[in-house]
C-alpha cells in the first residue's frame, strides 16, 4: 500500500495560516469592494442626478408669458451650452408644450398639437410605468435610462401645469439627457483606488503573517540547533524557558519521552553489567577447572573435573534462557501473538508435572489442588463451551514460564523434604494460582526485594538461606510475564490460622468472561 505524506516545509505552519486566512480575507475585500462600488455608484447616481435636476429647474424657472398672451421661454447660458453638439458633456435638451387634455401622456408622448420650444425632440421617452398608464404623481420627476444615438444615457423627464395669459393650460414637458460615460469613468476611477487600497492591505497582511510566524517560530528554531550541537550521549531535559508557552507542553512531552527512554538505557546497561558479572564468574570456574582437568593425571580425578563442568555448563545454560527470558518478558512493544482464551489450570497442572523429578532429586513434596477442589462445599465449578475450568484470556506460554520459575524457586529455595503445594482457584473475577512451601519464608518488609533483578534471597535482609544460590532472575521473569498479560505476582506468608512458616507467590489474572456466580476460595 502506497503512503502518502505531506512535506513539512512545503505546507508548513505559514503555508496552513495563509491557506486559512487568504480566501476569508479575499472573501471579505471582495465583499466589502462590492459594498463600495455599490455605496459609490448610488452617490454618483445622486450627484449626477442632482445636477441634472437643477438645470431642468433653470429651464422651468426661464417660462414667462410674451405679449401676445403666448408662452415663451428665455434659455440661460447653462441651458445653450446644452444644446451645444461640440461640448463633451454629452448633454441633451429637448422643452415642449403640451396642452393640458393630455397631461396623463405629456411624459411619455408628443402630437401634432405639441408646441416644440427647445431642443432635440427625439429624445427616448419615459418606458410606461408598469400596472398603469401615467404616474400616480404626473408632476414627479421621471428617471430612466436609455440609449440615443447609439449612446447609452441617462434621462429625466419633468412636466409642469403651466397656464397662457388667454386662460388655457398646458403642461411644460422638459427633459434632459447625460451620457453615462462620465458616470461609468467616475465610478471606475474610485474602484481602482478602492482595488489598489485592498491590494496594499493584503500584501500588508500577508508580510505580517510571514514575520509573525517566523518570529514566534525563532524560538523553536534556536532550540532545533541547541539539539543538534548536542553529543548524541547528552540526554539532559532541553530547555523550555525560551520557547513559546503554547509549544512549551511539546517540548515536555518530548523531555518526558527522553527521560523514558535514558531509564530504559540505565536499565540495559545496568542489565548487561550484571549479565556479564553473572556469565563471567561461572566461565572463570569452567577455565579453572579445565585447566586442573588437563594437568591431571589421574582418571577418576580428571573424570569429577569434567563432572563439575558439566554442573558449570547447565547453570550457565539456565542462566542464559533466564536472560533472554527476562528480555522477552521485560519488553514493551505489542507481542505478534494475540492473547487467546486459556485454561489456567491446565496450564498449572502442567508445569507441577513437568517438576516432579526435580522435586523428587531433593526428597520434597510437591502437591497439586485442582481448581474443582479447592471450592467450598456445595459450590460448583462451571466449565465453559470449550471445556475450560478457570478461563483467562492470556499467552499459555508465558504463563507456563511464569508458573514454572515460581514453582522452580520453591524447589530450589527449599530444603530437603519440605512440602510445596501448588494450588488453583478462583475468587470474584480474578482466577489464582499459589505455590506455597513451608520453608523458612521471607520477612515480609523485605519481600518486594526479590523482585528485583538478580537479587537473591539470601541477599534480602531476614531471609534465610534456603538453598543453592541461583542468578536471582526467577521471580523478576514471572512477574514480567504476569503483567504482560494483566495480572501480577505477590508474595505472602501462610494462611491465617496456620502455624506452618513458608512463604506463598500468588499468581492472579482477570478471569475471561462473566461467570454465572462469584466463587470464592
Amino acid at each position: 500500500m502506497k503512503i502518502f505524506r505531506t512535506d513539512p516545509d512545503l505546507f508548513g505552519i505559514r503555508a496552513r495560516l495563509l491557506t486559512l486566512l487568504l480566501p476569508g480575507i479575499l472573501g471579505l475585500l471582495a465583499l466589502d469592494s462590492y459594498n463600495d462600488y455599490r455605496g459609490l455608484h448610488t452617490v454618483v447616481q445622486d450627484a449626477y442626478d442632482r445636477g441634472m435636476l437643477e438645470s431642468a429647474s433653470v429651464v422651468r424657472s426661464g417660462i414667462s408669458l410674451a405679449p401676445d398672451g403666448s408662452l415663451r421661454l428665455a434659455a440661460p447660458a447653462v441651458v445653450k451650452s446644452m444644446l451645444d453638439p461640440t461640448s463633451p458633456l454629452h448633454k441633451h435638451l429637448h422643452v415642449a408644450l403640451v396642452p393640458h387634455a393630455r397631461a396623463a401622456t405629456a411624459a411619455t408622448a408628443t402630437t401634432n398639437a405639441t408646441v416644440h420650444l427647445l431642443g432635440e425632440p427625439d429624445l427616448p421617452t419615459a418606458p410606461p410605468s408598469p400596472g398603469a398608464s401615467a404616474p400616480v404623481d404626473a408632476t414627479a420627476p421621471i428617471w430612466y435610462d436609455s440609449v440615443y444615438h447609439g449612446e447609452p444615457i441617462r434621462m429625466l423627464s419633468l412636466v409642469t401645469p403651466v397656464v397662457d395669459g388667454r386662460g388655457q393650460h398646458f403642461d411644460l414637458v422638459i427633459q434632459t439627457a447625460e451620457s453615462l460615460v462620465p458616470r461609468d469613468q467616475a465610478q471606475a476611477a474610485s474602484l481602482r483606488q478602492e482595488l489598489i487600497r485592498d491590494a496594499r492591505m493584503l500584501v500588508v497582511m500577508l508580510l505580517l503573517v510571514w514575520l509573525g510566524v517566523t518570529w514566534s517560530l525563532w524560538p523553536l528554531e534556536q532550540l532545533r540547533k541547541s539539539v543538534l550541537a548536542r553529543s548524541p550521549h547528552d540526554l539532559e531535559p532541553l530547555d523550555t524557558s525560551g520557547v513559546p508557552h503554547e509549544v512549551a507542553p511539546l517540548v515536555d512531552a518530548v523531555n518526558q519521552h527522553v527521560a523514558s527512554y535514558r531509564e530504559l538505557l540505565d536499565e540495559q546497561s545496568q542489565f548487561l553489567a550484571e549479565a556479564s558479572h553473572q556469565l563471567r564468574t561461572p566461565l572463570a570456574i569452567m577455565l579453572t577447572q579445565a585447566g586442573v582437568a588437563l594437568r591431571d593425571k589421574d582418571p577418576e580425578t580428571s573424570l569429577s573435573t569434567l563432572r563439575a563442568i558439566v554442573v558449570q555448563i547447565s547453570r550457565s545454560r539456565r542462566l542464559c534462557e533466564q536472560l533472554l527470558s527476562l528480555a522477552h518478558a521485560s519488553d514493551s512493544t505489542p507481542a505478534v501473538d494475540a492473547p487467546r482464551l486459556t485454561d489456567l489450570n491446565a496450564v498449572a497442572k502442567d508445569v507441577v508435572l513437568q517438576y516432579l523429578t526435580l522435586a523428587h532429586e531433593k526428597n520434597q513434596d510437591l502437591g497439586w489442588i485442582d481448581a474443582r477442589e479447592s471450592l467450598a462445599p456445595g459450590q460448583i465449578l462451571p466449565e465453559t463451551a470449550d471445556g475450560l475450568l478457570v478461563p483467562v484470556l492470556a499467552r499459555s506460554l508465558e504463563l507456563h514460564e511464569a508458573l514454572s520459575n515460581l514453582v522452580h524457586n520453591a524447589i530450589n529455595y527449599t530444603p530437603v523434604g519440605a512440602r510445596i503445594t501448588v494450588t488453583v482457584r478462583t475468587q470474584g473475577e480474578l482466577a489464582m494460582v499459589e505455590v506455597q512451601d513451608d520453608g523458612p519464608g521471607i520477612a515480609p518488609a523485605r519481600r518486594e526485594e526479590v523482585f528485583e533483578r538478580f537479587r537473591r534471597v539470601e541477599q534480602v535482609a531476614g531471609a534465610v538461606d534456603r538453598g543453592p544460590r541461583g542468578a536471582g532472575l526467577g521471580l523478576p521473569i514471572a512477574r514480567a510475564y504476569a503483567r504482560r498479560n494483566g495480572g501480577d505476582i505477590d508474595l505472602d506468608g501462610p494462611l491465617p490460622g496456620s502455624d506452618a512458616l513458608g512463604l506463598r507467590a500468588i499468581l492472579r489474572l482477570p478471569l475471561a468472561g462473566a461467570r454465572t456466580a462469584p466463587i470464592a476460595g
